[in-house]
């Protein structure tokens, strides 16, 4: 926390709002629009609440088709079996580790000979780093898809100097606790579009009809954002600049002191934009590190400082087991060598010291100073 959301919060008692709905929602969401330059936004209980409202109120429905990345956490790609749609997975690119275009320009291409056209395109903005907006628009555009960005671990992020989400039709962020900017939980829907946003702000009230009784039409959900989760998300946006340049800090730290290793890589930043670094990831080459990914993690767990590895691919999920993907090698190499290192704001020096010389110990440094 960043300090001044514990007296917003109190504000938010002393409205006496404390349902989902009040001034701190209104408030939440404007400032968001403010910060990301989207017009128009509706808070909500979570990010899958979100993408499963996207989805619903782009059309997506039984029997369609929706490309995702594969390279994510299931929260973004449970939605599309939510709407009775299916998935199919897109592979990383090496260079950003994030959707690559050409692969997602192939997969079109192919499903459209078969008769097949995907209306929406779901892509990740990976730990924090923008896909690559302008070409994967353009390849969603070519095939009469719609770009959906699924940036729960991106907001700070920033592609050719707009915020992460910006250049897509609908874009979807996280809150959880664990984010950069964390309101315990919730979520954010936000687009261009005014007539989606009213769509899914009436949905996630149950889709009740503006009517002294309860009418319904079509059928809704229960996924607004509360008051007080509001009135913390308030807060946390004064100080999300401060957040990306510490996780940044942190990065780089990691990079100016392990990054000499043998076998030691780490996330790169794609070109074009501005990663919020939400975590910092190594990669660890086992031919040359004489240890493996997992050894190093268990050798952390040792002393109590939890690091995990990078998300298991969804076409490797048991779950999704038979669903179709293009390529798939960048991303299962990706989590066979990748490690999410700690990447807190709140971590001090002595504590970085300490991972450091943890992760030091696992691998050989002969040769080195």
């Amino acid at each position: 926390m960043g300090g001044g959301e514990l007296d917003l919060v109190q504000q938010a008692f002393a409205s006496n709002y404390i349902a989902p709905l009040g001034p701190m929602v209104d408030a939440f969401e404007r400032d968001f629009c403010a910060y990301t330059g989207l017009p128009h936004a509706v808070a909500l209980s979570s990010g899958t609440a979100a993408m499963h409202l996207a989805l619903r109120c782009l059309g997506v429905g039984n029997g369609d088709i929706v490309l995702a990345s594969t390279l994510t956490f299931i929260g973004g790609v449970t939605p599309i079996l939510f709407q009775g749609a299916t998935p199919v997975f897109i592979d990383c690119g090496c260079t950003t580790w994030n959707m690559d275009p050409d692969l997602a320009d192939e997969a079109l291409k192919e499903l459209k000979r078969e008769g097949k056209c995907p209306r929406v395109v779901v892509a990740t903005d990976l730990y924090g780093q923008c896909i690559d907006y302008d070409r994967l628009a353009a390849v969603c555009s070519a095939h009469g898809a719609v770009l959906v960005s699924d940036s729960a671990e991106a907001m700070g992020a920033r592609y050719k100097g707009r915020h992460a989400g910006v250049d897509a039709i609908a874009a979807v962020y996280s809150f959880n606790g664990n984010k950069i900017l964390n309101t315990a939980g919730g979520g954010m829907l936000a687009s261009h579009d005014k007539a989606l946003i009213d769509h899914a702000r009436k949905l996630s009230q149950q889709a009740r009809e503006p009517v002294p009784h309860y009418e319904h039409v079509e059928t809704g959900y229960n996924y607004r954002m509360s008051n007080i989760l509001a009135a913390i998300g308030c807060g946390q946006l004064k100080v999300l600049e401060d957040r990306v340049t510490r996780k940044r800090q942190i990065f780089d730290r990691y990079v100016r002191d392990l990054g000499g290793l043998p076998g030691v890589t780490f996330m790169p930043e794609a070109p074009y934009g501005r990663s919020n670094r939400w975590l910092s990831i190594l990669l660890i080459d086992p031919d040359l590190a004489g240890t493996d990914r997992e050894a190093v993690r268990l050798a952390l767990e040792a002393q109590n400082i939890e690091s995990r590895p990078v998300w298991k691919p969804m076409h490797l999920q048991p779950v999704f087991s038979g669903c179709r993907v293009y390529g798939g090698t960048v991303s299962e190499e990706l989590f066979r060598c990748g490690l999410c290192l700690p990447s807190g704001t709140a971590l001090s020096e002595a504590d970085l010291d300490r991972i450091v010389d943890a992760i030091k110990a696992c691998i050989k440094t002969q040769g080195l100073p």
